[in-house]
């Protein structure tokens, strides 16, 4: 069964409700979309900086309020792990210089190491990536 690992974008689509990537991920059989400890910490580390940029009382409680939410949507899906495998894929594709943000590598180490599918609107960069499949669902 393929996997899909959906990046930080579409995750963030998909947690607000794009009517096509929702449609996308509901059409996938049950433990087919997940995504990666890599887009975890972007989602969470965003919240965090909110945080320390919240100045009045009701920017605090509506921050923290969103950070909660947003935990209990991780929740729901399997989160791949940043492996030892995946770190050496990662530097693999680091060495090979392909002008894609870290993170994103990443990312697609870590699908790679699965044989995993990326869905994400920067198609662009992940195409990049030798071997790495790849889909856009806002399309």
């Amino acid at each position: 069964m393929n996997r899909y690992v959906l990046d930080t974008d579409t995750l963030t689509l998909l947690r607000e409700g794009h009517r096509l990537v929702s449609e996308r991920a509901l059409a996938q059989p049950a433990g087919s979309v997940v995504t990666s400890v890599i887009t975890v910490d972007e989602q969470i580390s965003g919240w965090y900086t909110a945080l320390r940029r919240a100045k009045t009382p009701e920017r605090v409680s509506q921050t923290y309020d969103r950070l909660a939410r947003t935990v209990v949507f991780l929740s729901q899906f399997p989160i791949l792990s940043y492996s030892i495998d995946a770190i050496s894929n990662y530097e693999q594709l680091l060495r090979q210089k392909l002008g894609v943000r870290a993170n994103d590598l990443r990312i697609a180490a870590i699908a790679l190491n699965n044989d995993d599918i990326i869905v994400t609107r920067n198609v662009a960069d992940f195409r990049r990536v030798p071997g790495l499949r790849v889909e856009n669902w806002d399309d």
